[in-house]
């Protein structure tokens, strides 16, 4: 066990210890799922699994508690797979390497997988405790959450049979979520032939890195700035000034996280090499200013490379430059509904060549309102579509409408109230949970989603405050027990 399993409480830590070292990818679950298994077996807890791989364990009500209606605890399996350039790692073999920072648990060099890895340690604590009271109880681990939510578009029949679902894959400890934003994605992929590079030219390769990144939900509202955008933004530049030719680009990995590196390989004409230097410096130089309040570790670099066989044909990277940087990303509208919260936004997630004649560029739209998310989408597709590009959509999920008459709500509210003599605060969230899928099934379910304060998720930066845990456990407990 490493340093974070002594932390308190002592049995949730524990297991949040211990599913940091089984790889859990998204699509790639399947050590984890041998884990839970495992796990219940040997406990003795009744466990149930489905054809895409969720799992269902069960235990019995607590005396006094057989005629309450079950509780459903919620978290999904596998995590988003992101780590910096120059860190070593293998995401299906090795183990996280957590460290105690301050107040905090993080990795070295890698996400941490707290999400949602905290709520599952906490629904396997609840399963282990013997001194808590509680109805009976369904912990319920789902599938491929953070790529496409696999687990919960797919959950077996009958997997469930729980009146109160808490869902354990929240990010501020103090607010307690009762409604989040539906979303699709959008995929656009360009069709290009490989030409010899132009005679007398010379290339270069550009790279963004040490940008913010995070959650394309939660903190697409933050000025994080997009490095697909950024690289995009030079090379327009380049091709408006010096006739720049492109032969590669690759930025960002996940749909759902916003893209912290990228990089580009380009040749310009031997003639205009140092004016295009001159040009790149007095670019950096702006943008760093530009950059300077939100993404002070913003760093920008452009070596000579060794010369380069072959660009990509010109129609096609005019169409691809040109909707990379007239693409809308970031926030396209705020809620009239609930003040503070974001109402529709989309994130420019991945530009990667594939194959041998294919460039994908993935984005990825979210809406609380339905019609916004389709406009917003529409608005991505016109821009793609008039580049050239053949453009599709994932089949999206639903929103999770909110419902202040909860009687979930009224007891969580009414425990945190009682226990840390404070009022939670009551909102929703902009990024997407399994819960509006599972209302789709089961639509008398009542809900709420809380957990520990993370902070920099999807990114290499993801932090798990050590403070919020103890009173995030604290909750579930007297949440159980009200109930």
């Amino acid at each position: 066990m490493s340093e974070i399993a002594n932390l308190e409480p002592k049995l949730v830590w524990e297991q949040f210890d211990a599913i940091t070292r089984v790889p859990r990818p998204s699509k790639k679950e399947e050590k984890i799922r041998e884990y839970l298994v495992a796990f219940a077996r040997e406990h003795g807890i009744e466990c149930r699994t489905d054809k895409i791989g969720n799992v269902v364990m069960r235990k019995p009500a607590t005396p006094g508690y057989e005629e309450h209606p079950t509780v459903i605890l919620q978290s999904h399996m596998d995590m988003v797979c992101e780590k910096n350039s120059d860190v070593e790692f293998d995401f299906e073999h090795d183990a996280i390497r957590t460290r105690i920072d301050g107040g905090w648990v993080k990795a070295e060099g890698t996400t941490l997988g707290a999400d949602c890895g905290i709520g599952m340690a906490a629904a396997l604590a609840a399963l282990l405790d013997e001194t808590i009271a509680h109805p009976a109880l369904e912990a319920l681990f789902t599938v491929d959450e953070e790529t496409g939510l696999t687990g919960a578009f797919e959950l077996g029949e009958g997997m469930l049979t729980g009146k109160y679902l808490i869902n354990l894959d929240s990010e501020d400890e103090g607010e307690l979520f009762i409604g989040c934003a539906g979303g699709i994605d959008t995929i656009a992929t360009f069709h290009y032939t490989n030409e010899p590079a132009p005679k007398n030219f010379v290339f270069f390769r550009v790279d963004v890195s040490d940008l913010q990144g995070g959650h394309s939900g939660d903190d697409i509202d933050k000025g994080r700035v997009n490095s697909n955008k950024t690289v995009a933004r030079l090379l327009w530049d380049g091709m408006q000034s010096f006739g720049l030719r492109l032969s590669y680009f690759s930025g960002g990995n996940l749909r759902n996280a916003i893209p912290r590196e990228a990089y580009a390989i380009f040749g310009v004409p031997k003639q205009f090499e140092n004016d295009f230097r001159q040009r790149y410096r007095l670019f950096a130089a702006d943008l760093e200013n530009e950059f300077k309040l939100r993404e002070p570790n913003f760093r920008m670099t452009l070596n000579e490379m060794p010369q380069v066989d072959t660009v990509i044909d010109s129609r096609t990277q005019f169409g691809l430059i040109y909707s990379l940087v007239g693409v809308p990303n970031g926030v396209v509208a705020m809620s009239f509904a609930v003040p503070g919260l974001v109402e529709t936004s989309t994130n420019l997630a991945s530009v990667k060549f594939e194959g041998e004649n294919d460039i994908v560029v993935t984005s990825s739209q979210r809406s609380s309102v339905e019609s916004a998310k389709t406009y917003v989408m529409q608005m991505v597709e016109s821009v793609f579509s008039l580049a050239g590009a053949d453009v599709a959509h994932s089949d999206g999920y639903p929103g999770w409408s909110p419902d202040p008459d909860s009687h979930l709500l009224a007891v969580t509210a009414g425990s945190y109230r009682d226990l840390f003599h404070t009022e939670p605060k009551v909102r929703a969230i902009h990024a997407g949970l399994e819960c509006g899928l599972f209302l789709e099934k089961y639509p008398e379910l009542d809900m709420v989603s809380f957990g520990p304060t993370l902070r920099g998720v999807h990114s290499p930066d993801e932090r798990l405050e050590i403070a919020t845990v103890p009173k995030f456990w604290d909750l579930l407990v007297e949440v159980l027990k009200r109930l």
